[in-house]
């Protein structure tokens, strides 16, 4: 019996360094401005590797808190959960982008957004050899009011402030 569990130890160490790495894969970051005072919607895509998926089921793991963690740190803004599933999480953040109104016009300024920490934070685990993380969006887009002016980006890990002006007129 001994040995029946021996061969299957060294039967399972051997299967789980030839599988390949599991993953978390940054989809799409939408961020909507509002004209509400600059609130935001962001929206986060991602897909989880199998790995991944079973931390989050027993709760070792909760991406939407992670990202709103990040959110928090970057805008220094209060951030509420709105909707998670299984590759997805939306947060709504109460005045992310700054309002300045004046002559004629409305500029909305969003802060520079970075997932480099996050990614740091994420390599001191002990299971990060066994992952592999992506959280630099493959698409990023902010979108401004009231004219629906877009900026996007490409898988990039850091997103830039932004600054979008309406004329009132």
């Amino acid at each position: 019996m001994k040995q029946i569990l021996t061969v299957l130890a060294i039967f399972c160490f051997f299967s789980v360094m030839a599988a390949p790495a599991s993953a978390f894969t940054a989809e799409s970051l939408s961020i909507d401005v509002s004209e509400n005072g600059g609130d935001s919607t962001v929206t986060f895509s991602y897909t989880l590797g199998l790995a991944e998926r079973v931390a989050v089921f027993f709760k070792v793991a909760d991406p939407a808190a992670e990202l709103k963690s990040a959110l928090e740190s970057n805008s220094g803004k209060e951030v509420s959960v709105s909707e998670v599933t299984t590759n997805s999480a939306a947060f709504n953040v109460t005045g992310y982008a700054h309002v300045d109104i004046g002559d004629g016009e409305t500029t909305y300024t969003t802060p520079a957004l970075s997932f480099t920490r996050a990614s740091e934070i994420l390599s001191g685990y002990w299971f990060a050899p066994l992952i592999t993380v992506d959280l630099s969006p493959a698409e990023t887009t902010v979108t401004f009011p009231p004219d629906g002016f877009e900026e996007s980006f490409n898988d990039s890990i850091e997103i830039p402030k932004i600054s979008h002006t309406v004329s009132l007129s």
